[in-house]
């Protein structure tokens, strides 16, 4: 099959997160439906915090699920006129990116820089030879002689946050006019005079497409967080490793939560010997050294794929089938901290009244455990879930430090801080590849854990009593 030069390709990743959007989707439109589900989520808006964190998850997510749409371009027609694709698969984000990606140099050069980071042996004009730093190919090579850097910078990053405050003011303005409230609202909102804190949403996005407009527009004149020792820019490495963050943080989720659900629940409600195997199944798993396990589980995947590489058709579709791999021993690992809180809710409400009632007038187990048991933990769920993502994303991050976490060649937070761990070691020290995955990484993981305190404020009936 093939759309208008491009040809689809879906990565078991792709398909996983497209799987998981639709969940996501289908469950707030379930909620929508049911005020008592909206209710939760009602709060989570009214605090100015989770507002905050939301957007910037959001920010993230929208560059993750760009670069989850992969095809293959159209290069050239055979001469029955059939389309000839590339067998280099990139992602919608690559398109959107332009010469982001194939705008590289010859190794290290230094943030906003206009020269190589080393000096080299240059041949001069007369013939004689001199040691200098080059210049660099792409960056900074539009500034003509004697142009001010610090004043093209300021002009270019002033530029870059007019288009994202644009963009931001037509957005605000799509949404005022679906509400059709007018100018009135707008007012209203930026003054922060509504019920809800949503100027703070507001806010928080003009500040979001503000910066990363600044970093867009000057990424196109600059390498404004450096290159790598293969001259790649480090801006897109690093926008690019998103992805394999969140597909971390979302499927390792997707994974574990139907084990730690049903035995959870199961391990409480039955309780006999049913909770014996399962208590002896999680304590025999959580002895096991984990990291152990997943070293041992990645390694074999790895000779697989070496044994088989025929079976795939690109670099990408091996690594992609190793960060499939990654989610699930990850997710076999994890499940056990949910499986036991879960055991224990469902011990308490197996001894409540209705519960028993149910029990006394014949009520089948498995109704109970959907009508009564099931709907009575998902506060837990979704709160240890969310807690949980910030975790599995620095997770990948150790795992990929230590050469076993994804594929070298899949862009990576993990994967860069690797690579920047022996530059640190020489003279001079490159170390902005490191201080950008560290600042990418700090950043989702924080919105991630503020929005998690925030949904676990409005989910938890016992801190909602305490306020």
């Amino acid at each position: 099959m093939n759309i208008g030069g491009f040809q689809p390709v879906i990565l078991w990743t792709d398909a996983l997160v497209f799987l998981l959007v639709l969940l996501v989707a289908a469950g707030f439109w379930y909620a929508s439906k049911h005020e008592h589900l909206m209710q939760p989520w009602r709060r989570v808006v009214d605090s100015r915090t989770g507002q905050a964190a939301l957007v910037v998850l959001l920010f993230y997510i929208v560059v993750g699920l760009l670069d989850t749409v992969h095809f293959n371009e159209q290069i050239d027609t055979d001469d029955q006129g059939a389309p000839i694709y590339s067998t280099e698969i990139v992602s919608l984000f690559d398109v959107v990116a332009g010469t982001l990606e194939s705008q590289r140099e010859k190794s290290y050069s230094a943030p906003f820089a206009t020269h190589l980071y080393s000096k080299e042996t240059v041949e001069l004009a007369d013939g004689t030879s001199t040691r200098e730093y080059p210049l660099l190919e792409y960056g900074g090579q539009h500034l003509a002689e004697g142009d001010s850097k610090a004043a093209d910078i300021a002009a270019k990053a002033l530029t870059g946050a007019i288009k994202g405050t644009l963009i931001w003011a037509i957005l605000i303005a799509v949404i005022v006019l679906m509400k059709g409230k007018g100018a009135v609202l707008v007012g209203r909102l930026l003054r922060a005079e509504l019920d809800k804190p949503w100027h703070v949403g507001a806010w928080t996005a003009l500040f979001v497409f503000a910066v990363f407009g600044s970093f867009w527009e000057l990424s196109a004149y600059y390498h404004i967080l450096g290159t790598d020792k293969v001259g790649e820019d480090v801006f897109y490495q690093s926008l690019k490793s998103i992805r394999t963050g969140l597909v971390i943080g979302t499927l390792t989720t997707l994974v574990m939560l139907p084990a730690a659900l049903l035995l959870g629940i199961m391990a409480g409600y039955f309780r006999g010997w049913v909770d014996d195997v399962i208590q002896y199944l999680y304590t025999t798993l959580n002895s096991i050294p984990s990291v152990l396990l997943i070293a041992a589980a990645v390694l074999m995947m790895q000779v697989y794929i070496d044994n088989n590489a025929d079976q795939f058709n690109s670099v990408t579709e091996r690594a992609d089938l190793r960060l499939l791999f990654l989610c699930l021993i990850l997710g076999v690992t994890s499940w056990t901290g949910l499986c036991r809180l879960l055991r224990g809710e469902a011990l308490k409400l197996r001894e409540l009244e209705y519960v028993q009632a149910a029990r006394a007038f014949g009520v089948r187990n498995f109704r109970i455990l959907m009508r009564h048991v099931l709907p009575n933990v998902m506060h837990i769920v979704l709160i240890t879930i969310v807690l949980d993502f910030s975790g599995l994303v620095l997770a990948e991050a150790v795992l990929s430090y230590i050469s076993i976490g994804v594929d070298p060649s899949t862009n990576s937070w993990g994967n860069m801080i690797n690579g920047a761990r022996l530059e640190l070691a020489r003279e001079p020290v490159v170390w902005w590849s490191l201080l950008a995955a560290f600042g990418f990484m700090f950043t989702l993981v924080l919105a991630a854990n503020l929005f998690s305190d925030a949904v676990r404020d409005a989910f938890d009936p016992r801190l909602r009593k305490q306020r």
